[in-house]
């Protein structure tokens, strides 16, 4: 299994969102930042060194807010995928991805979201639970 982090990082009634690069994979799709756990780091550690490389920022991890399972025909491997509250310095920058911007909570859906993420885009859009 994979571990994958992303950071749900709010201003302002809006979350951070991140549009994959047209030629890598899972051309266009939309994320939140993130990526894979490395050997010999927590996922809190993980999520931080991620958001310095795709936004060049630096970030506090909060509490994991959210977590899910999920299988691509396109991956060996199962994910487990965890979702963490997340505050950072700065102005992201497009480091990573095709762009990023800040999407008002009621409006995710509207885009389309990585399967893994959608269950909780859905619940974030209806204003499920508040992230602080």
């Amino acid at each position: 299994m994979r571990v994958v982090v992303a950071a749900l990082i709010e201003r302002e009634g809006c979350l951070l969102v991140g549009q994959r690069r047209r030629d890598g994979p899972f051309p266009l799709k939309w994320e939140f930042p993130g990526g894979k756990v490395r050997p010999g780091e927590t996922p809190a550690e993980a999520l931080a060194r991620e958001l310095r490389e795709e936004l060049g920022v630096s970030a506090a991890v909060g509490a994991e807010l959210y977590r899910t399972r999920h299988r691509y025909a396109e991956l060996s491997d199962e994910l487990l995928l965890i979702f963490f509250a997340a505050r950072i310095e700065g102005e992201p920058q497009c480091l990573a991805f095709e762009q990023v911007c800040w999407v008002e909570r009621s409006r995710l859906d509207r885009l389309d979201f990585l399967a893994a993420d959608r269950e909780l885009v859905m619940r974030l859009a209806a204003g499920d639970w508040a992230l602080s």
